[in-house]
């Protein structure tokens, strides 16, 4: 494409959108991988807690049963050096399809396998329209707000015993 056909290009209705699509298509990768790690991040109890009283039953298979295993968990020093290996985590992870098609996809540390099967009959859930917003006001909002509270909580406990250093030159 020449520079005067990739200028008109950029400009047509056709790459706006594209563009905007692509945007769009963007917004949802978040949204899910979101709910994703609030899901991830549940403790199994509190899911139960706020996943019975829909008294959903959706049809589904197994894709892939869960399953636990092993993952290598990677830092750096200070964020930005080389890479090293902290050490292994157990990992479950299950693969779900509804009976209307969508997947559902989980990973969750340990091995509850229940756990994994249900976070991943809740992401295919979350597919489907007409779900989603009863989904998210009764489970992802709710286990969301709790984990972020859990998180200040933990905050506040470190901030409390922070100790600040300094060190005084000698000299100049």
């Amino acid at each position: 494409m020449d520079a005067i056909n990739s200028d008109a290009f950029l400009k047509s209705d056709a790459f706006l959108k594209n563009d905007e699509a692509n945007a769009l298509k963007e917004q949802a990768l978040q949204h899910r991988q979101r709910w994703m790690s609030v899901l991830a991040h549940s403790s199994p109890s509190a899911l139960l807690e706020h996943w019975q009283p829909l008294n959903l039953s959706p049809t589904y298979s197994l894709l892939r049963p869960a399953e636990t295993g092993l993952t290598q968990l990677q830092g750096r020093m200070g964020g930005t050096g080389k890479r090293f290996v902290m050490g292994d985590m157990t990992v479950t992870r299950a693969v779900i399809q509804l009976s209307s098609g969508v997947y559902g996809y989980s990973y969750v540390r340990g091995r509850d396998k229940q756990h994994a099967e249900l976070c991943a009959v809740i992401d295919a859930l979350l597919q489907v329209s007409g779900m989603e917003e009863l989904l998210h006001k009764r489970v992802i909002a709710p286990l969301a707000a709790s984990q972020q509270a859990q998180r200040e909580r933990r905050a506040r406990q470190i901030a409390s015993s922070r100790v600040d250093f300094f060190t005084l030159v000698r000299g100049e």
